[in-house]
Parts: C-alpha cells; structure tokens; sequence
C-alpha cells in the first residue's frame, strides 16, 4: 500500500508542471497511470490540453477519463513528457522499458523538451543494473541478436551477462510489444558504462531500442509514504 502511495504522490506532483495549453507526453506502468488519472480529472476541472500516449495501454486509460489525444505525427514537438522508470541514477540515468513500452516512451522522450520523471523513492540507485535492461528486438534473427547482446554486456565490463527473452501467460508465449517486436531482458546487475553500453547496443543489427534513457530526464520526482522529493540537474 505504501508503494502505491508514493506513486500516486509523485504522480500528483508532477500534475504542477502542467500548463493550459501544453502537449503532454503520457508515460506507460503503474506510476503513469496514476498520473493519467489525476491529469483526466484536472481536464474534467476546466484544464486544457492535449495527450500523446506512449502505448496503447496508456491510450485506452486516457480515452476511459477523457483526457484528449494526439498522434504523435500530428505534433512538432512535446511541451512536457511525464514517465516514469524502472531505475534511475544520481546522473539522471535512467532504465525504462519494465512495461514492454520503451520504443515509443523514447521517441516520444526526445520529442519533449522537458520529461519529468516520476517513481517511488526505491527506483533511485546509485548504479543502474540491478534492473533486467530492456532490448527490444526483431523477432526475425532475435536468437542471433541475443547472443550479440551477451556480448555487449561482456564487452562494456556489465557484472551480468545473462539475457532472457521476455515471456508470458500459461502459454509461456514471447512478449509481443505495441511495435510488434520481442523484448529480450539483460541482466546486467552493475552497468559500468552506461554510454559505452547503449552505444553498442544501437550497433546491433536487430536491436530497434533499447532501455537505457540517457540525457532526457530534466526533473525527478520520487514519491514516499509522506509527500515526494524533486530533483533537478
């Protein structure tokens, strides 16, 4: 209970960066939904702006409390991208992609020209790692992408190099995500160099995004049983 309360604070402080007339960017999971919630109600209080989801999950929540959308191609650029994450570090590094969503969270990320991140305290850490990193990648040749992802790890000095490919329901059946694409979960435990590794995950042939959100975040807000904490780089 208490998690999910520090969620749903970091989530209603985020609701003061919210300005008549912004385009917002509407992240995916639990915190965001919290934050779709809240901001569907401000609009049923009189605020006016616009939505663009990041997943389908998120569209079909902001349709359900009337929160209005746009296509991402109908805009030029985001006022303000509100997401959250899976780990986040003291350099405003961050692991997202828990919830399968990573391609669009990121284009839609570097799009905006603020994110706001919003979590529970527990998500900062003072090493990204400990969290599966998120690859999402072509189910075509995705056995071979795997194993050039272990050697990613290998070759960035990762304490882990194990990588699994993301499964679920009784059938055990791969995670199909909005893009139609796998997700492959590094476990990495200690990344030791969180540019050195995106970088080469992007060389990957077969990697479409990966998790690692590096110079995005603008704002930090970290939810907690009691009010939340805001910080800013």
């Amino acid at each position: 209970m208490s998690a999910d309360l520090a969620k749903f604070n970091a989530a209603q402080a985020a609701l003061d960066h919210i300005k008549d007339g912004m385009v917002v960017g509407l992240g995916t999971g639990s915190t965001s939904a919290h934050f779709v919630r809240q901001l569907g109600e401000r609009v049923r209080q009189g605020l006016r702006i616009k939505g663009v989801p990041t997943s389908e999950a998120t569209r079909a929540l902001a349709e359900q409390v009337g929160v209005p959308l746009l296509e991402i191609s109908q805009v030029a650029s985001i006022d303000v991208d509100v997401d959250g994450a899976d780990e986040i570090d003291p350099a405003f590094r961050l692991i997202k992609g828990g919830g399968g969503a990573l391609l669009r969270e990121k284009i839609v990320a570097a799009a905006s020209k603020r994110m706001v991140v919003i979590a529970d305290e527990t998500k900062w850490v003072e090493a990204l790692g400990a969290f599966p990193l998120p690859v999402e990648v072509s189910r075509f040749g995705f056995a071979l992408t795997a194993q050039r992802v272990r050697d990613a790890l290998r070759e960035t000095e990762c304490a882990g190099h194990e990588v699994v490919l993301r499964v679920s329901g009784k059938a055990n059946e791969p995670v199909i995500t909005d893009g139609g694409n796998y997700v492959i979960d590094a476990h990495a435990q200690r990344i030791v160099s969180a540019e050195a590794l995106a970088a080469r995950l992007q060389a990957i042939p077969g990697v479409v995004e990966h998790g690692l959100f590096l110079g995005l975040a603008t704002t930090v807000i970290l939810g907690k049983a009691k009010g939340v904490e805001v910080k800013t780089l």
